[in-house]
């Protein structure tokens, strides 16, 4: 299961972001997005997790929990819709 989570601090990594998740099982993938020409944080990102029962505890527990003095927001990421 893909989890958004909005509401980074600019200063996360995707280190951080995998290892503040990966208090609830195995994270596959994880991703903090950056802007392309200044490479600042855009203030999201997203995470993988293979086992859905964990990313459901995961997205349960996260949402409003601080993570580096802010609180985020944590959901299932649907996929973009495509421009025609």
């Amino acid at each position: 299961m893909k989890l958004y989570i909005g509401n980074l601090s600019w200063g996360t990594t995707t280190e951080d972001l995998k290892s503040h998740f990966e208090a609830f099982g195995a994270v596959s993938d994880a991703i903090v997005i950056t802007d392309r020409q200044s490479g600042r944080s855009r203030g999201f990102g997203f995470v993988t997790m293979d086992d859905d029962s964990e990313a459901n505890k995961a997205m349960e527990e996260c949402s409003g929990v601080e993570l580096d003095g802010r609180a985020i927001k944590c959901s299932e990421a649907t996929p973009r819709k495509e421009e025609h």
